[in-house]
């Protein structure tokens, strides 16, 4: 099972599109957890949960430079979500890119 969580300050709209997202994996059978947490557990949940891939919420993008900068060496990509997909919550393409992101990972 891959671990897709996405990171943003509160948590509501992202937990929408995490929903979104998981719904679209599982109408695919597709082995992917697709989650939501605020940004200020990022540490905490790369250390106990282990995500595979990292896609940040557009109202967190000021912090990718530092969560690179601090997470960056732990093999795990990290992404800004596009603002539009995000703003119109587009689950499958958001998935899509998570997917071709684990892709490139494995290469």
């Amino acid at each position: 099972m891959k671990k897709v969580y996405l990171f943003c300050s509160a948590g509501m709209s992202t937990s929408m599109l995490a929903s979104l997202m998981q719904k679209v994996a599982d109408e695919h059978n597709l082995p992917i957890e697709v989650q939501a947490f605020p940004d200020n557990k990022i540490g905490q949940i790369i250390e106990e949960k282990h995500p595979d891939i990292i896609l940040l919420g557009p109202q967190v993008k000021y912090r990718y430079d530092e969560i690179v900068r601090l997470y960056g060496n732990t093999g795990i990509p990290i992404q800004v979500i596009d603002p539009e997909d995000y703003g119109m919550m587009k689950g499958d393409k958001v998935l899509k890119v998570a997917i071709q992101l684990l892709k490139a990972k494995k290469k």
